[in-house]
């Protein structure tokens, strides 16, 4: 088996210089601003409650979890079940007049709006500004002279239209949008353009901008528009793509400017099953006034932080439930009271289904998994009637997972592999649990190779079953999580999750 080192997935190489990505794992379609000395970001949750998660930064590379603006999905009815590829898309946020905004799309339902006065703190109740299917990807602007703008794209799978950006002027409170809206950026007018969306809009110097990508997740490009009239005639130009690296599809972030004036640009890469994980680069203006991103348009691997003297921290993976479950861990659907209890360790309640299907699970409870691979583990117990199941889980549109399975003759250990749209199989033979506990988990690969592993106490760790290979879900990736299924209960001492010590 591999060799793995407890160790945070910091993008801090601790000498002055950070290394991409800054956010190694599924924080997609990102937005950021600096308000201060404090730098805030968050990221599209799609079906996970909670959703919206709120992270923070002294200096753009060093983000820890605070919290999310979404305690459940609403409308709270439809969102019982897991809406995998619906929910929370690629959001923005804003700070003004003293208060922090955003703006989101439910492309299944329309765009938008919560606020708050602390980011860390309690969001308003969703307020539905633009009703609608197919509308994504909104960012407010609140301009110098007063006025008030709302730009979004359009998702060909809901609306039938996309490539285009529509502009609309909005009230100052973000309460509702002034007029039908009009396209201001027409992809298919542009040469070679194909998907045009997640755009930002930002005013600077008498111009207004809207950085947009486009040319799909996987291998598009970053582009940026310009105009003295926040509805347009636009003017375009690619700021950012991958051209001779081996960072694939660079796009669709954030600008944001320090104390000191720098500007920096955040966007993600898609890594398939690990999601869509987050970089930084450097930021300059050309002598035509426009911005060049990374080297000369390129993205950078390794470059001088923003700012000095932060310590390394990254987003958190390990847990162990001394305090509550950590911000790390999100449902597949709006929670009901009872599923979890916390304290020493986590108890999961059994919840009964009449198809245990993880990928359809509400309540198992998932965190990203970190791109590079990693190795987690858990000791559980199952005290419940026969049918039940419990374990530590890969999910995404295939699945698998090691645990407990409590049959007519006793409690056995046991892995199972579900390929998309087949129904789960044992991979390996079960053995009896000869123990009150048993110590499972995971190993995964710089490619999402998982080998499951367990243990009773006191014997050697052994690999179980053959390695399966995971995949991304519905515009996610893969998600770790923690189930319990049928009647009874199961608990989990800590969940360790050690990143692959890439250099051994």
């Amino acid at each position: 088996m591999s060799h793995f080192l407890l160790r945070h997935s910091t993008a801090d190489n601790g000498d002055g210089t950070y290394r991409n990505p800054v956010l190694r794992a599924d924080w997609s379609d990102p937005d950021a601003i600096r308000v201060g000395d404090d730098y805030y970001l968050i990221a599209s949750s799609f079906h996970r409650v909670p959703g919206l998660p709120v992270l923070h930064s002294r200096d753009l590379v060093n983000w820890t979890i605070i919290g999310h603006a979404l305690d459940r999905l609403v409308p709270e009815a439809d969102f019982r079940t897991p809406q995998r590829g619906g929910g929370v898309w690629a959001p923005a946020l804003r700070h003004h007049a003293g208060r922090y905004w955003i703006v989101y799309p439910d492309p299944d339902r329309g765009l938008f709006v919560t606020s708050a006065e602390d980011p860390a703190g309690k969001w308003t109740t969703p307020h539905l500004l633009k009703g609608g299917k197919g509308l994504i990807d909104p960012c407010p602007l609140w301009a110098s002279d007063g006025s008030a703008y709302l730009v979004h794209g359009w998702a060909k799978s809901r609306a039938g239209i996309n490539n285009r950006l529509t502009v609309h002027r909005m009230s100052e409170d973000a309460t509702e949008l002034l007029d039908a809206g009009a396209v201001v950026i027409d992809g298919d007018e542009l040469p070679g353009y194909r998907t045009l969306e997640g755009p930002k809009f930002y005013e600077r110097d008498g111009w207004y901008w809207i950085f947009a990508p486009a040319g799909g997740v996987a291998d598009g490009w970053q582009s940026a528009f310009r105009s003295r009239n926040p509805l347009g005639p636009y003017e375009e130009r690619i700021v950012l793509e991958q051209g001779d690296t081996d960072i694939n599809g660079p796009h669709q972030g954030a600008w944001v400017t320090t104390q000191g004036g720098d500007d920096w640009f955040l966007h993600f890469q898609d890594k398939g099953v690990f999601g869509r994980v987050v970089h930084l680069q450097p930021m300059r203006w050309d002598d035509d006034g426009w911005p060049v991103i990374g080297d000369k348009g390129r993205p950078v691997t390794v470059h001088p932080k923003p700012l000095q003297g932060e310590t390394p921290a990254a987003p958190a993976t390990s847990d162990d439930f001394a305090t509550g479950i950590g911000p790390q861990w999100a449902w597949q659907a709006n929670p009901k009271p009872g599923w979890a209890a916390t304290g020493s360790g986590l108890t999961l309640t059994c919840v009964p289904h009449v198809d245990p299907d993880l990928r359809f699970l509400p309540n198992l409870l998932g965190q990203r998994l970190p791109d590079g691979g990693c190795r987690a583990e858990t000791t559980m117990r199952l005290d419940a009637e026969p049918g039940a199941t419990a374990g530590l889980a890969v999910v995404g549109d295939d699945y698998a997972w090691i645990g407990l399975a409590r049959t007519e003759n006793g409690t056995v250990v046991t892995c199972r592999t579900a390929q998309d749209g087949e129904p789960p199989h044992d991979n390996g033979s079960p053995f009896p649990l000869d123990a009150p506990a048993v110590t499972v988990g995971v190993e995964v690969d710089a490619t999402g190779r998982c080998q499951f592993f367990a243990h009773l106490p006191g014997e050697a760790t052994q690999p179980v079953g053959e390695a399966f290979q995971a995949t991304e879900g519905r515009w996610v990736g893969a998600a770790l999580g923690l189930f319990a299924t049928g009647e009874g209960s199961a608990s989990f001492d800590a969940v360790r999750v050690t990143a692959a010590d890439t250099d051994a």
